[in-house]
């Protein structure tokens, strides 16, 4: 069976505000529990318009006190601007407070252009290629196993506690998928953010995965863009407010997600019109029985029993429609 979780930035719908955005995800995440979604992550973006989720150690323990046993975690924390030692204290504090149901995904992502890098560092540049060796101490942090010689080995992590929260590497390559499988955590694929290399990553994840104690088998989901409706004419109109978000995060202007309306009525040039088919190629848009058939195929193609789902479009109660349909066709319960 395939189970299905919800990655949510908390998009903010032109009109509305970040604080009725972040109101909607407390709404989104109580409906995925009663629906029965295995986890539901939050998204880190800065300096952006349109998405309020900017903090997901805070949001995620806003949310855990909101619920009662759905997993809940960061998709994902942007690993290269902190420290792995405070990133593995957050985190375990978050799961000495709610056990068994924390899950901390990290990226590999810059969190945006330099300046807003610098400013997260407080100045100090960072260089992307010390992602490995950030997410191997993460790990041994959170492990409490970092090598005897280790700089910080003598540093006990707390809270003492005798679980951890689950840890996931996000990615869109082979080399991510390879960088999960070295430190045996879970690894997630960005469909939604590029779909072409996906097939290879999850085979990649695959072969190199070196099992422990903490993670014995491999564990993938992919995230995908998801507009279901009762209809394939209507996912497709609604849909429509999502394409023109997607290409207005491209070209650098407001995210904040736009009316179908409105969408319907900005004009575009004839390369607007090849992106956004282009852009359809990270989504999933129709019927409950059609996204049934294509979420079942791309769960083989990613070797995985779950998909991670992200919609962003226009009208929350559409959104919440959505997923619930979903939840029906999938039967969650």
């Amino acid at each position: 069976m395939l189970k299905l979780s919800i990655l949510d930035q908390s998009p903010i719908s032109k009109g509305s505000t970040a604080r009725e955005a972040l109101q909607q995800t407390k709404q989104l995440v109580q409906t995925a529990e009663k629906l029965g979604y295995t986890r539901f992550w939050v998204a880190e973006h800065h300096s952006t318009s349109g998405l309020a989720s900017t903090s997901p150690e805070v949001l995620i323990s806003h949310l855990a006190t909101t619920t009662r046993h759905i997993r809940i975690g960061s998709g994902g924390v942007l690993l290269p601007q902190y420290s792995p030692y405070k990133v593995a204290e957050n985190f375990k504090l978050l799961e000495a407070l709610f056990p068994g149901r924390i899950d901390l995904g990290v990226g590999r992502s810059p969190g945006g252009g330099e300046t807003i890098r610098l400013a997260l560092t407080d100045g100090k540049k960072k260089n992307l290629i010390e992602f490995p060796r950030q997410l191997a101490d993460l790990q041994g942090f959170l492990d409490g196993n970092l090598p005897n010689d280790h700089p910080y080995g003598t540093i006990k992590t707390a809270p003492a506690i005798d679980t951890r929260p689950q840890t996931w590497v996000l990615g869109l390559s082979r080399r991510g998928a390879k960088h999960a499988a070295k430190n045996s955590t879970g690894f997630t694929y960005g469909h939604f953010i590029d779909p072409e290399y996906g097939q290879e990553a999850a085979e990649k994840y695959v072969t190199y995965f070196q099992p422990t104690e903490r993670m014995p088998y491999p564990k993938i989901n992919a995230c995908i863009f998801v507009v279901c409706a009762d209809t394939q004419k209507e996912a497709e109109e609604l849909a429509i407010s999502q394409d023109l978000w997607l290409l207005a995060v491209e070209k650098g202007r407001s995210t904040q997600v736009v009316s179908v309306e409105e969408s319907k009525n900005t004009p575009l040039s004839l390369e607007d019109e090849k992106r956004i088919m282009e852009n359809r190629k990270r989504a999933v848009i129709g019927s409950p029985d059609y996204v049934k058939k294509e979420l079942h195929r791309l769960g083989e193609l990613y070797q995985t029993d779950e998909i991670m789902v992200i919609t962003n479009i226009y009208d929350f109660e559409k959104r919440l429609r959505s997923y619930e349909l979903l939840a029906e066709t999938f039967q969650l319960h």
